[in-house]
């Protein structure tokens, strides 16, 4: 099951804090949850009825759940990664293409040692990576080379370890 993607209002949060971690093109900011979830706050929420369920004649069904997909645990954390790569930055949509699968292989890649604490032991709901600058045109003719693909790849790798958590 895919975790909901962030809004646009998570994104101007996410922006307007410093960067937890940087590197040469990309920065990456974190979204502090803002409202405490509560285990059994899907189910809560289904009992929490509105005044149009209240009216309909099947009423709210039993034992109903928002969840459809159960495959995943149900405790583990669902992290939400967004991606900043403007037009400004990167000209051509092949190089964006690139940075975005880059960017959400690298995030799988090293979600399992991500902290699912931040500071002051809030918790975090998702992630922010943005370029910062655009890669070198003359260094990178291709923009769908190999020697890019490296050097996005790597300094993604680079960022996300300035986290600092503990190694897998």
């Amino acid at each position: 099951m895919r975790a909901p993607s962030l809004k646009s209002a998570d994104f101007q949060r996410a922006l307007g804090t410093r960067p937890v971690a940087r590197t040469a093109h990309f920065s990456l900011h974190v979204l502090f949850r803002t409202e405490p979830v509560a285990p059994g706050s899907q189910a809560d929420a289904l009992d929490a009825t509105s005044p149009a369920e209240a009216e309909l004649s099947t009423g709210v069904a039993e034992g109903a759940s928002l969840i459809v997909d159960d495959s995943a645990a149900p405790n583990a954390p669902r992290w939400r990664l967004g991606l900043v790569l403007p037009k400004k930055q990167a000209r051509r949509s092949v190089t964006r293409s690139l940075m975005r699968h880059q960017a959400r292989e690298a995030f799988c890649r090293h979600a399992p040692r991500v902290r699912a604490a931040g500071r002051h032991g809030a918790e975090v709901d998702g992630w922010v990576v943005r370029l910062r600058a655009p890669f070198d045109r003359k260094a990178f003719p291709s923009a769908a080379s190999e020697a890019l693909s490296a050097a996005v790849r790597q300094e993604l790798d680079e960022l996300w370890s300035r986290l600092g958590g503990p190694r897998a």
